[in-house]
């Protein structure tokens, strides 16, 4: 799934081309795609259309537009989902799920989704610590690009997990947007196995790692995201190019960056983690 980066590079095409524009008409031509709209597709059309879409928002992976209405458009991007602004008359993607026209008769929105594990629905606000936030992301804590995120609080909160330090680096509710490339990015920055017990860390290490992991989703973010397909574009379609400069993601048998070590590849909550067995030896015990 897209990371903060990603996310945030896609937030930023919205709110450039979309926000001040008024919707004229809603096309769904795939139910799957606003699923989480409990209502369907006519209400979700119907309450779309004749809105303003205003500002695009970000909290850590979570993406939404708020609405003149006073409610918010939430967009989930699940494993393959874009949002793409393209021209009117301009071929439809093969995965075209939702069209969103304009009254200024200039570039719609799609949403395409090849995997159609992603969607669109529309949300209430509710106000969270001065923020208003849709519903359902509610619950989900401050991302380190936020600027009011609090990096003491974050770090008492990761020691405060009996965990495994990477398991409390992926909880959306102690800090958002950090998904598995960037922990393990920042994990290796920090020479710190996935592994270590959370509640182990001293204050300062801690601290350290969330430093790595706000630091590597900036460096990605001025790369345009990581991209390892064509399924993670901006609104214009274009792919990101951080995943050159990644030291450890997806480089299996490769030698790490810093002392020539192999990286390896261990199975991770169904997914995979990568470190260097040197720089990021595992805990005793």
């Amino acid at each position: 799934m897209p990371e903060l980066p990603e996310v945030e590079v896609v937030r930023r095409g919205l709110h450039e081309h979309v926000a001040g524009r008024t919707v004229d008409a809603v096309e769904v031509l795939h139910p799957r795609a606003i699923r989480r709209h409990l209502a369907g597709a006519a209400d979700f059309a119907l309450r779309l259309t004749g809105q303003r879409l205003d500002a695009a928002r970000r909290r850590g992976k979570y993406l939404w537009v708020d609405l003149s209405g006073g409610d918010a458009m939430l967009a989930h991007l699940g494993m393959s989902g874009q949002m793409l602004v393209q021209p009117v008359g301009a071929p439809d993607e093969k995965h075209l799920r939702v069209r969103l026209r304009f009254t200024d008769g200039g570039p719609e929105l799609r949403f395409v989704d090849q995997r159609t594990f992603g969607g669109l629905a529309l949300a209430d606000l509710v106000e969270v610590d001065g923020t208003r936030l849709p519903r359902q992301v509610a619950h989900i804590a401050r991302d380190p690009m936020d600027p009011a995120f609090d990096p003491v609080a974050a770090v008492a909160a990761l020691r405060g997990r009996r965990t495994e330090v990477k398991r409390a680096l992926l909880d959306q509710t102690l800090v958002s947007g950090v998904g598995n490339i960037y922990a393990d990015e920042a994990l290796w920055r920090a020479r710190l196995h996935g592994l270590r017990p959370a509640d182990k860390l001293t204050r300062a290490k801690a601290a350290e790692l969330l430093a790595h992991a706000t630091q590597v989703m900036y460096e990605a973010l001025g790369e345009g995201g990581t991209s390892f397909d064509a399924l993670y574009v901006n609104v214009n379609g274009q792919s990101g190019y951080f995943d050159r400069s990644l030291a450890v993601y997806g480089r299996e048998d490769e030698p790490c960056r810093r002392c020539g070590t192999a990286i390896r590849r261990e199975p991770f909550m169904n997914r995979s983690s990568y470190s260097c067995p040197r720089c990021q030896p595992r805990p005793r015990g």
